[in-house]
């Protein structure tokens, strides 16, 4: 998230940025430009003065990151567009938690997400959940078994769905 954030050149303080995938930011949000895909973002971000369960917090917008905080969740605004992004999804593949779900004040966003795609899945919606901080995440909120399908290979699912070869699949068609 926040690379994307920076490559939009908002300051994004002491944030988890890849540095070296700025430029493919860039060009991604191009191409989503280009075919009228809308890549989602927050908005506004709970924001921690060092990476600790016990760090003080605040929320902000996406513009406004002090210099020397950090994002690790979504803000309620965020979490609330997302939520109503994903209302008339017929399927949603779920890889990565919306913040720092494993400390308590960063993990808002994170089950809010897993409970409405939790209630989505009971109107029948597939909801697909891959990659093992993701499945850890419904795991901790209570929802893992209302989700249609669960694969601790994230990694691998999405290079899958991106028409991949897997070299596990491979051996069997190969035996």
């Amino acid at each position: 998230v926040f690379t994307f954030l920076k490559a939009r050149g908002l300051s994004t303080g002491s944030s988890l940025v890849e540095e070296d995938k700025l430029d493919l930011a860039k060009e991604l949000e191009a191409k989503a430009a280009e075919k009228g895909v809308e890549i989602i973002l927050p908005n506004d971000v709970v924001c921690a003065d060092k990476f600790d369960a016990e760090a003080n917090t605040q929320t902000v917008s996406c513009d406004q990151i002090p210099d020397g905080w950090m994002g690790l969740d979504n803000g309620p605004e965020s979490t609330k567009m997302i939520q109503d992004k994903l209302s008339d999804c017929k399927t949603v593949i779920w890889n990565g938690p919306m913040g720092v779900f494993e400390f308590d004040k960063f993990a808002s966003g994170t089950f809010a997400v897993a409970e409405t795609l939790a209630e989505l899945t009971a109107k029948g919606c597939i909801t697909i959940i891959g990659g093992g901080d993701s499945v850890a995440a419904v795991e901790k909120a209570g929802l893992a078994e209302k989700m249609s399908h669960i694969s601790t290979g994230g990694g691998a699912s999405l290079e899958l769905l991106e028409g991949k070869v897997l070299p596990g699949v491979a051996a069997l068609n190969d035996a």
